[in-house]
């Protein structure tokens, strides 16, 4: 049975992603912030597969530490999914303004907490010849004002998957821009707003199994790359 670990699972990206890997019969970790939401996710498809949720801060080394024991546990290590982000403040300040506490609680969580998950469970996924799926944004190549913090920490994730690609030849290592989409965390970069034109998570899911399924090389891919062809 594949293994794989995602992060940010209780909701929006992750959590579709979740379900889409457990009909599949994916054995999962899931983490995520919430416990009440996350465990909800984990009731629900554990009547498909074998689930472990951990509730947890992703920036806490021992949260880290507790998610890929439980990967290993499992089995075989062939996926992790480096989705949790948090957003910093909303409505988000110019970096003339930005808190620099709060700057550097969103590079805790949106960089190097990736890292310190991906050096746990290397080994494990050197011996399955596995994929790691940093999960990126359109902030992190376009500068758009107000967006300096969460924007900044993405592009710092691109160049560590970059990297770490490099590196690492043995791997497949995947930066993933899913574009806009109707989640929480979307919610709170525009406070008060309309977001309800965003597309649903779940029609992301599809792209993103052209990184997990297929052959493509280690590199960064944006969601209209990897469209499936009608």
């Amino acid at each position: 049975m594949a293994v794989a670990l995602i992060t940010g699972a209780s909701r929006g990206l992750g959590r579709a992603l979740a379900r889409t890997l457990a009909a599949r019969n994916w054995a999962l970790v899931l983490d995520a912030r919430g416990a009440p939401d996350l465990d909800t996710v984990a009731r629900e498809l554990s009547g498909w597969t074998r689930v472990v949720a951990l509730a947890g801060d992703v920036a806490d080394p021992q949260h880290r530490a507790a998610l890929a024991a439980a990967a290993v546990g499992l089995g075989t290590v062939d996926l992790l999914v480096n989705n949790a982000s948090v957003l910093g403040p909303s409505p988000q300040p110019a970096l003339a303004d930005y808190p620099l506490d709060e700057f550097s609680r969103v590079y805790d969580v949106n960089v190097v907490a990736p890292l310190g998950l991906t050096q746990l469970l290397l080994p494990a996924l050197t011996e399955a010849g596995g994929r790691i799926v940093n999960v990126s944004s359109d902030a992190a190549v376009e500068p758009y004002p107000g967006w300096g913090g969460y924007g900044s920490t993405k592009a710092a994730l691109d160049q560590v998957t970059a990297v770490l690609a490099a590196e690492r030849p043995d791997l497949r290592v995947y930066g993933f821009d899913p574009g806009d989409m109707r989640t929480d965390l979307h919610q709170q970069a525009f406070p008060g707003e309309d977001i309800s034109d965003r597309p649903e998570p779940e029609t992301v899911v599809p792209a993103l199994l052209r990184l997990i399924d297929g052959d493509l090389p280690s590199g960064r891919y944006r969601v209209a790359d990897l469209a499936v062809p009608a």
